[in-house]
């Protein structure tokens, strides 16, 4: 066994650094050698007491290693490669049973802070998350000395008073997307190749991990410590439960192995998994620079909520927060240029205070009757649409709150979800001029396009389909769960967000064919640009799996 001389170098070199100042100060303060000459003497005699001292334990530490390591049974070790995850029968194929850890080996970081970060801001607020992140400097600190407790600290402070439900919630909406934007290319086809037992290790709390390990990877056993939950309420006291991972995989196990273990590299010392398994394989540098890519995701990721577009490091966290003050009169500011000046000079103004606008296809002389169908993004859409055409354009929704009404820069006509009372509605706006709509009914924020609804190719004979494009990095401008007056402004917030349009050419007459077949066409016409997937999920698919109800209504 090798032990990691590097990382026990670099663990003790603040404290040898503070050891030889103050032991220069206080033979300084004793007068033994003048000043100016016993400086280098003395440095020269710390270091090789040092140095002999460091020779002594690392010995110790090496033999005492090496001892624990002839108690054990023999196993086979391996780096683990592209090549040697190509899902043979010797890596976890038929019948056979692997164990392997998921902070390190699935995931392709050990730190775990990200993730409690998701949670506290997602779950408990952004003053939750801004005292997790005060603590990271303490919880760094603790973490050198004993991971445990700093798993314990972080998560008193994510989940003390958060309900079971809300937990739950983020962990499907949120959690799930940066678990798979997060996978190892080659433990997930060790995982996907075993017919067997699949167990995954973790040091994080079972309700963050369990859902998606076992939707999402089909694991069947997950050895993860338990939160407490407050007797007589569905919430959690912040609390881990005692947990031993030698217990749980001897619970498992009992007196068989697996046959195959998967280690990260952080842990390719760890005797605990070697205990139970005949065979390991170490994550190397080849195989941690390989993400699993999205067609290889066991089911698309269409849905997720949040508001945080970022993987929140504690660098990246500290950045947005110092950032927020910056972004609220921003994102004002770009507000009152979009309802106060003309569209040309909006657009103009408003590229000068970051916002990049992207216009593309030949923009359409005003007229009555045309239906500009466009895929949604963000509430904003019909307000950029509008912007590059130079002119208002109505647009119709299926629920926007009071606030987003106020501030719209273009009238909008709420539909009351009641087909023939819409349809009256549409035509009647049709009679008038122009309108905006879109099909799909609600936003989506993956590069899928939902289900058209027919109803405006009933209604609408002079159909012009618009590609809509969103990007950014800070906040998302979208929410199911969340304040829905808050996305425009949480778009704005953003240094530098993208807003892409293209006009297609209008749709050619019907001919024959039913209002379906044409939603459908103007589906394909404008994944074709996007270079999206069409599906057939709709607004209460989307709404039952982010936020626990059918979506019916949107005005908060």
């Amino acid at each position: 066994m090798a032990l990691p001389f590097n990382a026990i170098g670099a663990s003790i070199e603040p404290y040898l650094l503070l050891y030889i100042v103050i032991h220069c100060i206080k033979v300084l303060g004793q007068g033994e050698l003048p000043a100016m000459a016993a400086v280098p003497m003395l440095l020269l005699k710390v270091s090789a007491q040092v140095r002999f001292t460091c020779c002594r334990v690392v010995r110790k530490l090496e033999s005492y290693g090496f001892r624990n390591c002839s108690k054990l049974h023999h196993v086979d070790r391996h780096s683990l490669s592209p090549t040697a995850a190509g899902g043979g029968s010797s890596h976890g194929g038929d019948g056979q049973a692997l164990v392997c850890d998921f902070e390190g080996a699935l995931l392709s970081t050990s730190c775990t802070f990200p993730y409690f970060m998701l949670v506290a801001f997602e779950g408990g607020g952004p003053l939750r998350a801004l005292l997790l992140l005060l603590l990271w400097p303490l919880l760094w600190a603790l973490s050198r000395v004993r991971r445990e407790s700093t798993m314990r600290a972080m998560a008193f402070v994510t989940f003390c008073g958060l309900s079971a439900g809300a937990v739950d919630l983020v962990r499907r909406a949120v959690l799930s997307k940066f678990y798979l934007e997060n996978l190892r290319l080659q433990p997930c086809e060790m995982l996907a190749a075993c017919t067997g037992r699949r167990v995954v290790v973790t040091a994080m709390p079972r309700p963050m991990v369990e859902g998606f390990l076992r939707e999402y990877l089909g694991v069947s056993e997950v050895v993860a410590p338990e939160l407490q939950v407050a007797e007589g309420r569905s919430r959690f006291t912040g609390f881990l439960s005692v947990f031993s991972r030698q217990k749980a995989l001897e619970e498992l196990f009992r007196e068989s192995k697996a046959d195959v273990a998967v280690l990260s590299p952080c842990n390719s010392h760890d005797h605990l998994l070697a205990t139970f398994s005949k065979e390991i394989y170490v994550v190397n540098e080849e195989g941690a620079a390989t993400a699993l890519p999205r067609d290889k995701y066991t089911k698309p990721l269409v849905f997720h909520d949040g508001r945080l577009a970022f993987f929140p490091t504690p660098c990246a966290t500290l950045a947005f927060f110092l950032w927020v003050p910056i972004a609220v009169p921003l994102a004002i500011s770009r507000i009152l240029i979009g309802t106060v000046l003309p569209y040309d000079l909006a657009l103009l103004v408003g590229a000068s205070a970051g916002i990049r606008f992207r216009l593309g296809g030949q923009l359409p002389a005003a007229r009555k009757g045309v239906l500009f169908a466009c895929n949604h993004r963000t509430l904003l859409d019909p307000v950029v649409l509008s912007a590059a055409l130079r002119r208002p354009v109505p647009a119709v929704t299926y629920g926007l709150s009071r606030v987003s009404e106020m501030i719209a820069p273009v009238r909008t006509v709420r539909l009351a979800r009641d087909r023939v009372r819409d349809a009256a509605t549409i035509r009647r706006m049709l009679a008038k001029g122009e309108l905006a709509m879109c099909p799909e009914g609600t936003t989506c924020r993956e590069p899928y396009l939902l289900r058209f609804s027919p109803l405006f190719a009933e209604v609408a004979d002079d159909i012009v389909p618009v590609a809509v494009e969103t990007r950014v990095g800070t906040l998302h401008g979208t929410t199911a769960s969340g304040r829905k007056w808050f996305d425009p402004v949480s778009f704005l917030m953003d240094p530098a967000p993208v807003y892409e349009i293209h006009v297609l050419t209008p749709m050619l007459p019907a001919g024959g064919r039913s209002p379906a077949e044409v939603a459908n066409a103007v589906q394909r016409r404008i994944a074709e640009v996007l270079g999206f997937e069409c599906t057939g999920l709709t607004r209460r698919e989307k709404y039952l799996l982010l936020a626990g109800n059918d979506g019916g209504d949107g005005r908060r």
